[in-house]
């Protein structure tokens, strides 16, 4: 590099080009992996008093069993030339339960499957070896790492823009204005929506609701007062918005219980008096606003977050601020290979338990004797990741996002492993959302993209581009209190 390039020639002698993608896997290892098994931490099949409690994922390095059934180490280069998967054997702890008794005699660790290794990731052998070692194991020296290897084909995780999840963003569609929220949890994404019209009138929208719900009664339903309602804001226009909204409601004066009970006749017309209640409160407990809780003791917070989003609606509509900038990047967030990865272990470990029932309930209906260890096929868990790894077709209805690494040069390679695409629709205009944004400089390089379909759908990230991971949302939340602000 010229004298031009030392600031450039620095940065990249201590940070590779690829690290978001080995940070971003190294967290979906260590904390990902044990929330998901922690989250399905019972499974509990159609067997009486029978259950069995998952405890610790245990994972090794990546090894081979030879035809002669001796295991030894593999390294990515031998994986690679022998078309076979780099991947890591998983263990997990288990427990039997009879009649809620665990049965610590009968616990032990078994197999459950293979994990695709990233290579130069912290589970990969070349991850602390310097340039000579690598040359003795027969490896490039100057390979950055961060694909995968599955069946001896190089596969790279194309990572994913998308708008920024539990966090309200207010448009205007025409007179009305409408602050969207996509409340994601760890199994579940919820779209919920506060609409104004150019009356002042809010309606709700959230799954499972063909067209907006009384803005008035969802708050009542969720256990907010009349009086709770008004303090919310301090803004005379907003309160004005409220009142005219309170006075236009047939539910301001129902209870929380009768207005829950008229939500239930709303969402299962022609039902029984049970069935619409417990369906009411399935929705306002699982379908609003799932990310805050989905407990029944904190739906007044969500009552508040919901006069939050009509609040922002009213200020957009008065003129007191401008609406959100849906391509400003601080209102994206970027998925790499952890994220994504998470996603597919999350819904491939729900098929692997699902599997465990089937075999245990299999196993009791023919008489035998109940067995972990016969009821567990690894296999399960394991093909669904390397399908997904292997086809591109991802949950969510994602496709093309593991793609067969770009080899042709090396500057295609590492530019491949840094490559960003968008969910939207290549066959439609989009004009906005391919143009080059001023929020971009620094993150997104804009001039490296695909000429034709393609073009501003797929980026690359900039040289010295650096990808946050954030914090864990507890530890914030502890933190916050601590300090008196939350």
């Amino acid at each position: 590099m010229s004298d031009n390039h030392d600031l450039l020639a620095s940065y990249l002698s201590t940070n590779s080009v690829v690290q978001h993608q080995l940070e971003s896997y190294n967290r979906f290892v260590s904390l990902s992996i044990p929330k998901i098994v922690e989250s399905n931490g019972i499974i509990e099949p159609d067997v009486a008093n029978f259950a069995i409690k998952l405890g610790n994922v245990r994972l090794e390095q990546p090894k081979v069993i030879e035809a002669d059934s001796s295991i030894r180490s593999i390294m990515p280069i031998e994986a690679l030339s022998r078309n076979l998967t780099y991947s890591a054997a998983m263990y997990i702890t288990y427990t039997p339960m009879i009649s809620d008794i665990e049965k610590v005699d009968s616990a032990g660790e078994i197999f459950i499957g293979e994990l695709p290794v990233m290579v130069k990731s912290d589970l990969c052998y070349l991850k602390n070896m310097g340039r000579e070692q690598l040359i003795r194991n027969g490896e490039d020296p100057d390979d950055p790492g961060g694909y995968f290897i599955i069946r001896g084909t190089e596969r790279v995780l194309v990572g994913i823009e998308d708008l920024a999840p539990n966090r309200v963003i207010s448009s205007k569609d025409g007179n009305n204005v409408v602050s969207k929220i996509f409340s994601t949890t760890l199994n579940f994404k919820s779209r919920c929506s506060v609409e104004r019209d150019e009356y002042g009138i809010f309606t709700v929208s959230f799954p499972t609701v063909t067209k907006g719900v009384d803005f008035i009664m969802v708050l009542r339903a969720l256990g907010l007062s009349i009086n709770e309602m008004l303090e919310s804001t301090e803004n005379e226009d907003v309160r004005n918005d409220i009142m005219v909204n309170i006075e236009m409601s047939k539910s301001k004066d129902m209870g929380p219980s009768t207005a829950l009970e008229e939500l239930g006749r709303m969402s299962a017309p022609n039902q029984s008096k049970a069935y619409q209640e417990k369906r009411a409160e399935m929705q306002l407990d699982t379908y609003i606003l799932p990310h805050i809780s989905t407990d029944a003791k904190d739906r007044k917070a969500k009552g508040y977050y919901l006069l939050r989003m009509a609040e922002r609606d009213s200020l957009v509509a008065y003129g007191y601020t401008r609406q959100d900038d849906k391509d400003h990047y601080a209102n994206k967030r970027v998925r790499f290979a952890g994220d994504l990865l998470e996603d597919l272990f999350n819904e491939s470990f729900k098929s692997f338990i699902k599997d465990v029932k089937y075999h245990v309930e299999r196993i009791a209906a023919r008489g035998r004797k109940l067995s972990v260890r016969t009821s567990i096929n690894p296999d399960a868990l394991t093909e669904k990741l390397l399908y997904s790894m292997g086809t591109g077709a991802w949950p969510g209805g994602y496709t093309g996002v593991s793609q067969v690494l770009d080899r042709a040069n090396m500057i295609s390679t590492l530019a491949h492993l840094r490559r960003i695409k968008s969910p939207l629709a290549k066959k439609h205009a989009h004009f906005k959302a391919r143009d080059i944004h001023g929020t971009h400089i620094g993150k997104i390089c804009p001039s490296e993209t695909p000429e034709g379909g393609e073009v501003g759908l797929t980026r690359y990230l900039s040289m010295t581009a650096r990808v946050s991971y954030g914090a864990e949302e507890e530890q914030l939340k502890g933190k916050l209190k601590e300090l008196k602000l939350l």
